[in-house]
Parts: C-alpha cells; structure tokens; sequence
C-alpha cells in the first residue's frame, strides 16, 4: 500500500509541473503578442502626433523674433553688389614673386698661381653663402692632378669644370685664354645670366652678388687694388653717379692712352650674357660670337660700346 500511494503522489507531481508549465507557456505567448502590438500602435500614434504638431516649433521661434525684435540682429539681405563688395574687401592681391637672376661666375685657375689651394676654399666659402641660383665656371689648364676636381665635388655648388688643352708660359696669356674658353661654354648652350669673372684672389661682400642681380645689360663699379708693395690701396674703374658713368678712376694719369680707352678691371664688371648670343633681344641685328676669338680685353671693350 505504500509504494502504491507514492508513485501516485509523484504522478501527481508531474502533472501539476507540467499543467504549471503549459500554463505560463500560454500566458507568455500572448503577453509577447500584446507587448508587440502596443508597441506598433504606440510608435504610429507617436509618428501622427509629430506630424500633428510639426509646425508649432516654426510658430513659436517666429513669435520669440517678431517680440524680441530689439534683441535679435536683424539678417543681412545679400545681392550682387554687395557680395562683390565683400569680397573685394577681404580678398588680397597676390605678391608677384619676380624669380632670382642667374649668377655665372667664372674663375680661372693655374698652378704657377702662389697659394692656389688655400685661395681657391677661401673663393668656395663665399659662394656657397650665395643665395641661388648660381653657376660656377671653373676653367682649368691641362694637368695630371685630379685636386681641383676632387675640391670642386665637394662644394655643393652647381659648377662646371672646364680643362684647357694648350700649355702657356706667359700666366696673363693663360688666363685670357681660359677666361675666352668659359665664353665660348656660355655662347654654345646659351646660358642666360649676369657674368662675373671672379679672380681667386678676390675678397667680397655678400650684397655684392644681391647686387649683381639687378644689372640689366651691362654693370660696372670701382675697385680696390692692393699696390704691389703691399703698403697703399689703388682705386680704378669708373665714377658713377646713380646709372651714370660721370668719370674713371685712372692707375696712372699721366698715361695719356688711359684717357682714351679707360682701364677696365677683369673683376670691375658684370654683364647679361644674351649680349653675346641673342642680339634681337638687345635691338641689334649681329651678334658678338664671331668675336669668340678675340682676346678677353677685346671682349670687355666691346660688350661696353655694344651696348652704348
């Protein structure tokens, strides 16, 4: 009897478990139906309202600016007049940037020049101060010794290094030719600059090659030379007033083919090297390269007189 009552009590047990079960199975499907359905009509009747009322927030801030009117700054009414009158208030003229002239320095070298190595990194050092753009033309004679190219790649200066094939006893001579040499480079690949033939043995200032930038055809200008007893300075070239040449200082007055053809100093002047090759440029129907052969001196009295 016992067993018997037991595994009634646990039939019955079951059947209340699984009565319970089936019950909140039932209660929570249509719970979730009612919870969806609520929602559904809940966020339609949200989205009619919104519609409904839509327009009140335009009413009212309309309402707050007519009361207001004081407080609020009235709007600018902008037409085609007045927009470009803005904008010509604001905008800037843009600076026209006029770009930098070519600076063609050309220097000859020799080994009969005393101290060559220590001059030639005094002359290095100054150019490479320079603003660019510059060109270095050095021009040397025919030799073994590979020094001068070695020095020159080590400058960072855009350079150009020329080798001369003919030996010369006379230095003067030598130097001519080299000089003559740089000319002929300059007249076959055109190259468009102000010309100054920098001796190794020059001192500058910096605002000498700022200058140099602004000669239009021809420049020339005074210079000191140190007397060869190293005990005076000598003045020679010309005396200017502003663009005019109104006198010449003169190394020896009583000279009287210096009164004729003033001296000119290979390191006293500067030129636009299109003088040479672009004669139309200059308003002139020859040019000067069948002159290539001529001595540098001839050179310099001829760019002066072309271009006067």
């Amino acid at each position: 009897m016992g067993s018997l009552e037991r595994s009634r009590k646990k039939v019955m047990l079951w059947k209340k478990a699984m009565l319970h079960f089936s019950l909140c199975f039932v209660i929570g499907f249509f719970m979730g139906f009612a919870l969806t359905g609520k929602s559904i009509f809940h966020s339609y009747g949200d989205y009619s309202k919104r519609s409904e009322f839509a327009s009140q927030p335009i009413q009212v801030s309309h309402q707050t600016t007519n009361v207001n009117r004081s407080w609020i700054a009235p709007t600018p009414v902008f037409t085609r007049s007045t927009f470009h009158k803005q904008t010509k208030l604001h905008v800037k003229p843009l600076l026209q940037l006029k770009p930098r002239r070519l600076i063609i320095i050309v220097t000859p070298t020799s080994t009969k020049l005393p101290f060559q190595a220590v001059v030639l990194t005094r002359l290095v050092n100054t150019i490479k101060l320079v603003p660019q753009p510059l060109l270095w033309i050095v021009v040397e004679g025919q030799t073994d010794s590979t020094e001068l190219s070695k020095t020159l790649r080590k400058t960072d200066i855009m350079y150009r290094h020329l080798v001369s094939k003919e030996n010369f006893m006379d230095l003067e001579a030598e130097m001519n030719h080299q000089r003559n040499l740089a000319l002929k480079h300059i007249v076959h690949h055109r190259l468009t600059g102000i010309v100054h033939f920098a001796e190794l043995s020059n001192v500058y200032d910096l605002e000498f090659f700022q200058q140099l930038r602004y000669i239009e055809a021809f420049g020339t200008w005074p210079t000191a030379l140190l007397a060869a007893n190293m005990k005076k300075v000598i003045i020679e070239g010309p005396v200017c007033d502003s663009s005019q040449v109104i006198g010449w200082h003169l190394r020896n007055m009583n000279n009287e083919t210096d009164t004729i053809t003033p001296p000119i100093h290979i390191s006293s002047f500067a030129f636009n090297s299109s003088i040479l090759w672009d004669p139309e440029r200059w308003g002139r129907t020859s040019s000067l390269q069948d002159a290539s052969q001529l001595q540098i001196i001839s050179y310099i009295q001829i760019i002066y007189y072309y271009i006067n």
